[in-house]
């Protein structure tokens, strides 16, 4: 049974160490799918490719699936035996896999939907005549949608970067899979919970589990408070 927490006997290095890496990595992982995803929540609201449908499937998909079944494609695309694997080991001499970069971009997928969707939501809540007045006035389209359909939408945005973000930092199957638990380098918060449950450790895991409860718990009050604010 899980005995009381002796924080005298705690260590608090590699809790920093393994903190830093999830924090690093939800940041990360975060600023990548605001610069891609809310372009590609625009395309998705407005595109007229027939096809459309199976993306969104493939944009969803991550909600439903199990992380180790994407964690072992991703582990499979890593291999440096074979592209796209090959090709990133000849150009920067390391494999994807049990690396920080493989990390974001497993974590970038597997949190997709995680922002697109609230991103097509909070663009599609935009007033269109406030658009389109703006395209009237002669603003090209891109600069329309930069200054007039994202900022109304702002609030929404910032939903879907702090649920990637969230949900970066409670990841457990998709890094397990193709980061392992490399301290300093590929070893969360979760995956540092987990070795420590593993061994027994449980004053060790209860700080860790405390730390992403209490992480959790202010991420989603924040989303809570935007929702509150807006309609977007």
């Amino acid at each position: 049974m899980p005995s009381a927490l002796p924080l005298a006997d705690f260590e608090f290095a590699p809790f920093l160490q393994a903190l830093g890496v999830t924090l690093r990595l939800a940041l990360v992982t975060a600023a990548i799918l605001v610069a891609f995803g809310i372009p590609l929540a625009q395309w998705l609201n407005t595109s007229r490719f027939r096809g459309i449908w199976l993306l969104q499937v493939i944009v969803g998909l991550p909600v439903v699936l199990p992380p180790t079944v994407l964690g072992f494609y991703l582990l499979m695309a890593f291999n440096p035996t074979r592209p796209p694997g090959l090709w990133w080991m000849q150009w920067r001499g390391e494999a994807l896999s049990f690396s920080f970069v493989g990390l974001v971009v497993g974590s970038v997928l597997y949190s997709l939907p995680y922002a697109v969707q609230p991103f097509q939501a909070a663009l599609a809540a935009v007033p269109g005549p406030l658009v389109e007045a703006a395209a009237a006035s002669g603003a090209p389209p891109w600069r329309a949608f930069l200054r007039v359909r994202v900022p109304l939408a702002r609030r929404g945005l910032l939903v879907g970067a702090a649920l990637s973000f969230a949900h970066t930092v409670g990841e457990f199957g998709v890094v397990m899979m193709i980061g392992g638990s490399i301290p300093g380098k590929t070893r969360v918060a979760s995956i540092a919970l987990y070795d420590a449950a593993e061994k027994a450790d449980y004053p060790t895991a209860h700080v860790y589990a405390v730390t992403l409860l209490a992480l959790s718990g202010v991420m989603l009050s924040l989303v809570n408070w935007l929702q509150r604010r807006s309609p977007n």
